[in-house]
């Protein structure tokens, strides 16, 4: 048998169910989880940007094959 976990809630903090019988996982309530998604729609929240490394120009794609051709 396996015990459920017990984590934080993220947005409060108080203990949360970590299984399938809590469908609002990883919050603790239906509460906590729409105040999270009105914090990320309201962009409260932001994802950092990555400065592109100084040897690489902006908008590049150092994967891409170079585009020299010979005409």
């Amino acid at each position: 048998m396996q015990s459920v976990r017990k984590l934080p809630c993220p947005r409060c903090g108080a203990p949360a169910l970590f299984g399938p019988k809590n469908k609002w996982r990883p919050f603790c309530s239906e509460r906590c989880k729409m105040i999270d998604l009105g914090l990320w729609a309201s962009e409260s929240y932001r994802v950092p940007e990555q400065e592109p490394a100084p040897d690489q120009n902006p908008g590049s794609d150092p994967d891409s094959p170079s585009r020299s051709s010979s005409r």
